[in-house]
């Protein structure tokens, strides 16, 4: 009997050092009968709409979900929510005891939201989600904190020609997150050398620029995926009607334990 509580401790152990290294979507949490949820099924839930499915075909969210490790029961905050195409994705994946802040700056709200948020939170799938109304560089809620996930999709680039003190917004990320919690983060890809001038224009930034700034905060970068990655894109167009397939990187980083 020792000897088998010993090999489930270990094995335990393994479970979690792999999934720390690798992300939680690599490895399966077996232990304690925890294990992350069927994100194909998600993505392929019949009450999901027409204009997410168009969505999906560029953004891959099933592999999107397995890489950040969404699961039953976790705290999530979705920085620049938007219409919350990610969001709802988000919630499925935490459902049914978990919860999503969904966070959108005031000024985004008035020039892209309008009532898009508001129309998708009457679903049923958007039950466990809190709108969260907040400037970029203070977006949660003083009551909120030992988050398990944060994701920042394809948004960075845009808060680089906004009035926001990135450092602050970086370092309250950090904050909110639990030791060992995750920053989930995924950009258009700019040229080397065009930093952050390119935001605004061509809606890209470089990813060597964001990860200085990601990393200045305390934030250690463990996995990187390559499902987005498009080399045949010279980068140099805006990512709306692009030529070809936009170059995107997508990484994991972690607050230390």
């Amino acid at each position: 009997m020792t000897g088998s509580i010993h090999r489930r401790a270990n094995l335990i152990g393994v479970l979690a050092s792999l999934a720390m290294l690798g992300g939680w979507g690599s490895v399966a949490i077996a232990a304690e009968g925890v294990k992350s949820p069927d994100y194909e099924a998600i993505v392929a839930a019949p009450d999901r709409s027409d204009a997410d499915r168009q969505t999906d075909l560029r953004r891959q969210p099933a592999k999107m979900l397995a890489f950040t490790g969404a699961r039953p029961g976790m705290q999530v905050l979705d920085m620049d929510a938007n219409a919350g195409y990610s969001t709802e994705l988000l919630a499925r994946a935490v459902a049914p005891d978990g919860v999503v802040y969904a966070q959108d700056s005031a000024e985004v709200i008035e020039r892209f939201v309008k009532d898009k948020f508001d129309i998708r939170a009457q679903k049923p799938a958007m039950k466990n989600v809190v709108h969260v109304v907040r400037n970029f560089d203070d977006p949660i809620p003083p009551d909120v904190n030992g988050l398990d996930l944060i994701t920042f999709f394809f948004a960075y680039h845009d808060v680089t020609y906004m009035a926001v003190d990135r450092a602050v917004m970086n370092k309250k990320m950090f904050a909110a997150l639990k030791p060992g919690g995750f920053l989930v983060i995924a950009d258009h890809s700019a040229r080397p050398g065009d930093g952050t001038n390119v935001g605004k224009t061509l809606h890209r930034i470089e990813e060597s620029t964001l990860r200085q700034e990601i990393e200045a905060a305390g934030f250690k970068l463990v996995s990187e995926a390559d499902f987005l990655r498009h080399p045949e894109d010279p980068r140099d167009a805006a990512v709306f009607h692009p030529p070809v397939p936009v170059d995107e990187f997508v990484l994991k980083y972690q607050k230390p334990l």
